[in-house]
């Protein structure tokens, strides 16, 4: 493993010491540190955070930032239209699907 990509919900555990997941966010991010692994974040991710939070709760000098770009933005919206067009076929009961699922922040196709 050389990389993880690290959203949004991580960091709402990581940043609350009282969820009750920080813990296991904790010890993830103290692994990944110590066995090299590069911690990438989108700006999406950054973005969502910042809704509630503040970015300087984000642990910025450890991470690698994975901008949003022109081609990012037209992938994410291809996979949220399949995404929206199978929706009744999806097995998400407690949860709601936003067009931020479909994001992507991986190479460029």
């Amino acid at each position: 493993m050389h990389s993880v990509l690290l959203d949004t919900s991580f960091f709402i555990r990581f940043s609350n010491e009282d969820d009750l997941l920080f813990e296991n966010a904790n010890g993830y991010y103290q692994y990944f540190l110590q066995h090299g692994v590069a911690l990438k974040c989108s700006t999406i991710s950054i973005a969502e955070y910042c809704v509630r939070g503040h970015i300087d709760e984000l642990p910025l000098k450890d991470l690698q930032i994975v901008p949003f770009n022109f081609s990012h933005a037209q992938r994410a919206g291809e996979l949220a239209r399949i995404i929206f067009d199978n929706k009744g076929s999806l097995e998400l009961s407690t949860r709601a699907i936003i067009p931020n699922d479909a994001s992507c922040s991986h190479k460029p196709m």
